[in-house]
């Protein structure tokens, strides 16, 4: 264990240190995190899954502006009807109506936007524009993806990174040839990504599935969900865990996109205090409890689909930030946001390492 630093994930992704950014999507992932992270030997991660093909590309070479270091991009495979969910326009009005007091309290009161035609870019195209962009790493949720895909990202060098909830998806991912599972525990920030069974029947506690996960699967497996401080990273190690994935603790850090509301909630009291809700996506996800999580719980029939819940209270979030308003807005946290101490992304890294060797003394 003295020497935690040299994993199979470490040697193959060219790390300092075996701890890579979990990515986000939603406009919460920015290119200084990525970069910041990758320059300070983590690996740095992008959530891609709610940008064009165009705006993808462009991502990544921003990212290489700032960095020449190994970076991940990620996107979210097609699940269920989630490229073209069929949606009545009465069970759209019906969700629009289900919000509106909430959009009337922050002024607006006007008709609401529209539906439009796509409520997220096409799946295929964004990938073509990741395997163009050749990152050093491909990292998904929400299934397997194609032989077709996988044997591209071979060709082009490109190690894949599959998230699990369970050892089922896990050893799916490792039958299909992904490089590297991704085991997520239910303390995770963010979304269930369950692919097998349904999020709410795939709820496990990282420390009891990280070891069956080892046993079952030839791949390496990287550690998520409520992991903060080098503890955390000391104890999924010793499990036999080859890295972690550390999402919330970076969302909490200057350089990433989340609001100042947002980031100033993870450091706050409130945060101590996570739930699992369907209220802001269509999809099982933790976040800080708060009003509209509070006031929608057991409303989970009336939710629109993936990714059109998203894109409608993606507007009410808007609002919800311009009148300072975290009752009114997703505010996803793992529940480890106790544990949060750094704002900045490279001395957070630095940190963490720190206590990882100190640990191992």
């Amino acid at each position: 264990m003295r020497n935690w630093k040299d994993s199979a994930v470490k040697r193959r992704l060219g790390l300092a240190a075996p701890i890579i950014q979990g990515p986000f999507g939603g406009g919460l992932s920015s290119v200084e995190l990525t970069a910041t992270v990758s320059e300070n030997g983590g690996l740095g991660s992008f959530g891609v899954h709610n940008l064009s093909a165009a705006q993808i590309q462009q991502t990544a070479q921003a990212i290489r502006s700032q960095t020449d270091k190994p970076f991940a991009l990620n996107l979210w495979l097609p699940y269920a009807d989630s490229e073209a969910p069929d949606i009545s326009d009465d069970r759209f009005a019906q969700a629009q109506a289900l919000f509106a007091p909430y959009f009337a309290e922050l002024g607006q009161t006007a008709q609401l936007a529209s539906r439009p035609a796509r409520f997220a870019p096409a799946f295929d195209e964004q990938m073509e524009a990741v395997l163009a962009a050749r990152p050093r790493a491909f990292s998904f949720v929400y299934g397997v993806p194609s032989a077709a895909i996988l044997s591209r990202c071979r060709e082009l060098d490109i190690v894949t990174l599959g998230t699990a909830t369970t050892v089922e998806e896990a050893q799916a991912l490792d039958a299909a040839g992904v490089d590297m599972i991704i085991g997520t525990g239910f303390e995770a920030g963010g979304h269930r990504p369950s692919f097998i069974r349904s999020a709410e029947d795939s709820l496990h506690g990282l420390f009891a599935l990280i070891p069956p996960m080892v046993d079952a699967v030839r791949a390496p497996v990287i550690a998520a969900g409520g992991i903060a401080d080098g503890r955390g990273i000391a104890a999924a190690l010793a499990l036999g865990a080859q890295a972690v994935q550390i999402g919330t603790a970076f969302l909490a850090c200057e350089q990433s996109g989340a609001s100042r509301l947002h980031k100033d909630m993870m450091f706050s009291a409130d945060a101590r205090h996570t739930s699992l809700s369907k209220a802001f996506t269509g999809r099982l996800a933790r976040g800080i409890e708060n009003r509209l999580s509070r006031e929608l719980q057991g409303q989970d029939a009336a939710f629109l689909p993936y990714p059109a819940q998203g894109w409608l209270t993606g507007q009410l979030k808007q609002l919800a930030v311009a009148h300072n308003q975290p009752g009114l807005m997703s505010m996803w946290s793992s529940q480890a946001a106790s544990l949060l101490k750094h704002r900045d992304a490279a001395t957070l890294l630095a940190a963490l390492v720190d206590e990882v060797e100190a640990g191992f003394a």
